[in-house]
């Protein structure tokens, strides 16, 4: 009964999550505050009644459809709610204590800025300052007492310089900037929790697996070459599996280094 009663405010609580990601990843691209304006609809302005932003309900009640003007609602934001929820479902812990807590949230913390980021940059190619800074600040909470400063420090340090620099010679070579300044934050950001050599396996499976999907989108004829094709994405998608699956990740590249 108690561990019923856990993974249904778990999931619950998890669908609130979304529910504030989807504001999250459609006010900070557009610079709407988040706390200064009440949700309201995109077609008419009709302020959303609280009743009418029930995570995933509403949607149903509702139809898909704005109440007054009929504006069809986004499937993304029940798909949102409905991810995080079963993400949560899936790290409660079986005992409450400190660290379980600790852990848990850790996970969501760092999975909701994720999948932010991923469909920000899908959509608008740019990484708000504020998710980086706020995954930078779980990230360090979560080493600053487990690892060395040289782990996170240097960790962070090449997160940030080695792209930096690479970006700098490709712009010099031709004209372009070749990572954007997000991608360079979340980087650093990143490098905090992975050190020095976590953060080098993900910078070079990010643009090895980059280079890979942009060749085959050109190849399939469905950007050109001078299609930009945002990055975070394959951060993302690396520094997931580094994260909620190291076993994995780890077997992974004990195979690529061992090939070589």
């Amino acid at each position: 009964m108690e561990k019923g009663i856990l993974l249904s405010f778990s999931f619950a609580f998890g669908l609130c999550i979304g529910s504030f990601l989807n504001a999250v990843i459609y006010r900070l691209p557009r610079k709407i505050s988040l706390s200064k304006s009440r949700s309201h609809c995109p077609g008419c302005d009709k302020l959303i009644y609280w009743y009418e932003n029930v995570p995933v309900l509403s949607y149903i009640i509702l139809r898909g459809k704005c109440s007054e003007c009929s504006f069809k609602i986004p499937i993304q934001y029940p798909l949102v709610e409905l991810t995080v929820g079963v993400f949560a479902l899936f790290i409660t812990p079986k005992n409450i204590s400190s660290i379980s807590l600790w852990s848990y949230f850790f996970y969501i913390s760092v999975f909701s800025c994720f999948l932010s980021i991923l469909l920000i940059d899908l959509r608008h190619k740019l990484i708000p300052n504020g998710i980086n800074i706020y995954l930078a600040s779980v990230f360090f909470c979560s080493v600053v007492l487990s690892q060395s400063p040289y782990y996170w420090g240097l960790g962070a340090a090449i997160g940030v310089l080695f792209p930096l620099g690479v970006t700098y010679g490709f712009y010099l070579l031709k004209g372009q900037v070749g990572l954007g300044g997000g991608d360079i934050k979340l980087f650093g950001a990143l490098g905090l929790y992975l050190g020095p050599i976590g953060i080098s396996h993900n910078i070079f499976l990010s643009c090895f697996v980059g280079a890979l999907v942009g060749a085959s989108l050109i190849l399939l004829k469905i950007v050109d070459r001078k299609t930009p094709i945002p990055f975070g994405p394959f951060i993302i998608f690396v520094a997931s599996a580094q994260i909620f699956i190291p076993d994995h990740f780890n077997r992974l590249m004990n195979l690529i280094i061992g090939a070589h």
